[in-house]
């Protein structure tokens, strides 16, 4: 075995014969110094990032003598630099989009604000309002945003527009249980500071156009919000009333991102069938209204004789296709993916203005780059990590089949030519289908739970549909709009999309078509995403060491046990797992939406076990009577194997004897005399405090307790009610 020195030595060697790929690690690093501050459950001094750029800086200059001749720190210090900026990138974020979050819950009260944009559900709208004035607050306890749902009949509503509406509104809310999505955080950086709903119809106050006249419209930058948004609502409307029923909110999701009128069976037999990407704007849509555009405007230059042999209308047609994309991408929202999926097509073809070549891995690296520095969050954000992941993965795949093409047309086929063209794009898309699906498997697990196994063969039909008939039927409806002509590409558009819906109904309908799983640690997704990064990103045989953290990723991910028993941050629900590893939940009434996303996260559609009101369940661990249950799982300590009882407690009269028979106590009411459980007290104000809890009794050692807000820690997006006092915290 080769001492320390010697492996370091190796490794550094072979960091030396791969250098033309080092630059390929600059957003790796500069998003591990992302996620450090991210993962962080305090907020840090403003000066531990420059502090620690600064270090790495002087350290590096210092040296720069024996890193020139080969040291084996410059590397090092290079890296530990790029980390340190990613850490300031996200602190400057985070301190640059500082708003008011409201705090507690208010209403019914007068809510009067601009709208900033409108989502047409069926059935309801939802509206964010900026500019908002709330009767009963000062200016400065009045969030930057907020967003209301609307029901019932409502005036129309555009972008722009003055409103005032009756609403009750409240904080963002936290976590569902510890670990899950935080919306909080999400809606810190999107300067989101309030949300709730309304109590009847919406007045209008003044539906003013945009335009210089508009006082309200202070900056340059409002009114080209306001005009894009409008713009991209006006456009989703046409569309969808063009078309109209499924196949038109299907349609305007693909031209304009809006996807909020789908009805929510259509969607979710969508996802099943493994094809929501396609609803996704991104590098295929992108990259399909890009290539139209370059080649009908090259070829119609190149019907003019005089312009083809005199001017560069190749590159006319990419400056051509640039701009489109561009517009499109604007109007379709600008999301993470339709980001990458610019900057990529537009670096491509800005090499193509410049006749230079285009590297496709590192136009990936680059485009990460940017949006890491532009939104810093978004590297925590499902959009980011699958639409790189499954980019670099192909990129990484299609760079290994090159390498070893040796010749091409080794031999005579009789087979005709159009059909070997034809069967040649359908591996294409049935490897790139597998690829991306593989690559993004882990991060569709870690954020949804689900995995579509029969996505392969509906992408297989779903794909060139979209690719060759529905994008260019779109490309040609925007062109068509100005003119009210839009319905001549629409309705053959409409035609794909219709085969696209039954092949995702069709899919969806087949035994086993999703596979669901229980959520996995973030350690586990870390180990894969290095792993992935590693095997893709190099050249040399020593990639293949990433498949190590793959592995190690995996058994991360395998070895983890869902909670024993969840409780929600206000008492209202109650889960535990049963002796067969299925969930009982308390109420199927109440709390729907956590409860939903508790099942996803313990791998089931649906709670399998009933929960008894009173008496005992199947498997006699959970009891219950009128003011309480007891649940008892068997246990792992030091000294063995045993028995751990948790007390359930619905009313102040069974405290009395849980508190003396149980390990640990949850309450729903507060406990206002000695509780002496030995392993901690949960009541009703500490789940005020820490919000939903979960508890592990099966694990090696002691009994593991965890809340929402004990895992986030005190950062500006967590809203906090004011602590209160309490002799019985729970012992984690």
């Amino acid at each position: 075995m080769l001492p320390a020195p010697d492996i370091l030595a190796s490794f550094l060697s072979g960091l030396r014969r791969d250098r033309e790929r080092w630059i390929l690690w600059l957003p790796v690093f500069f998003g591990t110094g992302i996620a450090i501050y991210f993962g962080l459950r305090a907020e840090p001094p403003w000066w531990i990032g420059p502090a620690a750029l600064i270090g790495a800086g002087l350290a590096a200059y210092q040296g720069r003598e024996r890193f020139s001749q080969g040291g084996q720190w410059g590397l090092l210090l290079v890296a530990f630099a790029i980390t340190a900026c990613g850490f300031w990138a996200a602190q400057w974020r985070t301190a640059d989009v500082a708003h008011t979050v409201l705090g507690k819950r208010i209403g019914p009260t007068a809510v009067t604000g601009r709208v900033a944009g409108v989502e047409a559900f069926p059935g309801s709208h939802r509206v964010t309002m900026e500019r908002v004035r709330i009767a009963g607050l000062g200016p400065e306890q009045v969030p930057e945003k907020i967003r209301i749902r609307l029901r019932g009949s409502q005036p129309d509503i555009i972008a722009g527009a003055w409103i005032r509406v009756r609403a009750i509104l409240s904080p963002p809310p936290p976590p569902s249980a510890p670990g899950a999505f935080d919306f909080q955080r999400q809606s810190w950086f999107r300067r989101l500071g309030g949300v709730g709903f309304g109590l009847g119809a919406v007045e209008i106050t003044a539906p003013r156009p945009v335009g210089t006249n508009d006082a309200s419209l202070q900056h340059p930058l409002d009114v080209l919000t306001i005009a894009l948004a409008r713009l991209r609502q006006a456009i989703t409307i046409r569309v969808q009333t063009g078309l109209g029923g499924t196949a038109g909110a299907i349609a305007a999701a693909l031209m304009t991102g809006e996807r909020s009128a789908i009805p929510e069976p259509v969607m979710q037999t969508i996802r099943d069938s493994g094809i929501a990407h396609l609803l996704a704007i991104s590098g295929l849509h992108i990259g399909l209204v890009a290539g139209i555009l370059f080649l009908a405007v090259r070829t119609v230059l190149a019907l003019v004789g005089p312009w083809a042999l005199r001017f560069p209308i190749k590159k006319w047609a990419a400056a051509s296709a640039v701009a489109g994309a561009f517009a499109y991408a604007l109007i379709a929202g600008a999301t993470v993916p339709t980001q990458r999926a610019f900057l990529m097509v537009g670096l491509v073809l800005l090499a193509v203005m410049l006749d230079r070549r285009g590297l496709s891995i590192r136009l990936v690296a680059w485009a990460a780059l940017t949006i890491l520095i532009l939104q810093p969050e978004s590297l925590l954000g499902p959009s980011f990590q699958m639409s790189f992941a499954a980019v670099i993965a192909l990129i990484a795949t299609y760079e290994a089949i090159s390498e070893r093409r040796r010749y091409d047309g080794y031999g005579v086929s009789k087979i005709p030519l159009w059909l070997r063209k034809a069967g040649l794009y359908l591996a294409g898309v049935a490897l790139t289908t597998v690829v991306a699906g593989l690559a993004t498997a882990p991060f569709a697990v870690f954020h949804f739970n689900r995995i579509a196994d029969y996505g392969l063969a509906a992408n297989l039909v779903a794909v060139p549909v979209t690719a060759l008939w529905v994008m260019p039927w779109a490309v040609m409806a925007f062109l068509l709009m100005p003119f009210g002509l839009e319905g001549a590409a629409l309705l053959p558009m409409g035609w794909g999309v219709d085969v696209i819906i039954k092949v995702a109904e069709t899919v969806s309908q087949w035994s086993g078509a999703v596979t669901l799983v229980p959520a996995m640690p973030v350690s586990a997704l870390v180990a894969i995403a290095l792993g992935g990064l590693w095997l893709a990103l190099w050249r040399r045989r020593w990639r293949f060491l990433g498949v190590g953290g793959l592995c190690l990723g995996v058994l991360l991910a395998v070895m983890h046990e869902p909670p024993d028993v969840l409780v929600d941050g206000q008492g209202r629900l109650l889960a535990v797992r049963t002796t067969d590893g299925r969930v009982a939940v308390s109420t199927l009434r109440r709390a729907r939406y956590e409860r939903e996303i508790w099942l996803r996260r313990f791998g089931e559609e649906e709670a399998r076990a009933p929960w008894p009101k009173i008496g005992t369940s199947s498997d006699e661990r959970l009891t219950c009577d009128r003011q309480g249950c007891l649940y008892r799982a068997r246990g792992s300590t030091g000294e063995g194997v045993e028995d751990r009882t948790v007390a359930l407690v619905f009313d102040e009269g069974a405290l009395a004897e849980d508190c003396w028979a149980a390990d640990v106590v949850i309450s729903v009411v507060p406990v206002r005399i000695p509780c002496p459980a030995p392993l901690g007290v949960i009541d009703r104000f500490d789940l005020w405090r820490g919000g939903a809890a979960a508890i592990w009794l099966r694990g090696p050692g002691r009994i593991r307790i965890e809340t929402v807000n004990g895992l986030r820690g005190t950062r500006p997006w967590v809203v906090r009610p004011q602590a209160r006092t309490k002799k019985n915290a729970p012992k984690t």
